[in-house]
């Protein structure tokens, strides 16, 4: 796909490659966490989703989602979760299932091509009839979700939505994988597999009642 440079970004200096940039970020950048309040809802196939609300009795909401093994605690969510409440938007970061602390009960996980997850979260807030504005921000997988839900189903997306911001986000799934592979990546790719391989273990003791891993 074609890639448009941004002419008047510069990084800082001392973040001088993709790798200082990515693990800075994620290992010392420490925003404020926001004043969470968690509400469980009920998917269509007897699952959960947990949703953290940072409510100031607006009419303008956001919808944070995470990446691929994120939370609504990671920096990068709290972080815009913050932007928006300073600027006096209500905030909703959900959590993809297994990714809230709790194992989710069905046998699947939160995946690129899967946005019944991210429609039941939108159509639950737009259901609430608090807010006249919606807007999706989604980073790495959570804006590929995005992306898809609004290209693929725009007829179901509630009228409420009328923007949508994403980061960093995977279109290519074949050559970001490939990329991902690469010796240089490594590091992430074995933390990928390290914490989606405990989720796959405790489902799969839960779904045979095996006591060893697959």
């Amino acid at each position: 796909m074609p890639i448009t440079p941004v002419k008047n970004y510069r990084r800082p200096a001392l973040l001088f490659n993709a790798h200082l940039e990515t693990i800075w970020s994620s290992l010392l950048r420490r925003p404020s966490m926001p004043a969470y309040r968690r509400e469980r809802i009920n998917t269509q196939d007897d699952d959960f989703l947990d949703l953290d609300w940072v409510r100031h009795g607006r009419d303008r909401l956001v919808v944070i989602s995470h990446g691929l093994e994120g939370d609504s605690r990671r920096a990068y969510v709290t972080g815009m979760a913050n932007a928006f409440g300073a600027e006096g938007w209500d905030v909703l970061a959900w959590n993809f299932r297994g990714c809230s602390g709790e194992i989710n009960a069905q046998p699947r996980f939160t995946h690129n091509g899967s946005t019944d997850d991210l429609h039941a979260v939108v159509q639950h807030a737009a259901e609430s009839d608090r807010y006249r504005t919606i807007a999706l921000v989604g980073f790495s997988m959570g804006g590929n979700l995005n992306l898809v839900y609004l290209g693929s189903e725009p007829d179901r997306v509630p009228e409420q939505v009328k923007a949508a911001v994403v980061f960093s986000v995977p279109c290519d799934l074949a050559a970001a994988s490939d990329r991902l592979a690469e010796p240089s990546n490594r590091i992430y790719m074995k933390r990928f597999l390290r914490l989606m391989g405990k989720k796959i273990v405790e489902q799969s003791v839960r779904w045979s009642g095996s006591t060893s891993g697959p």
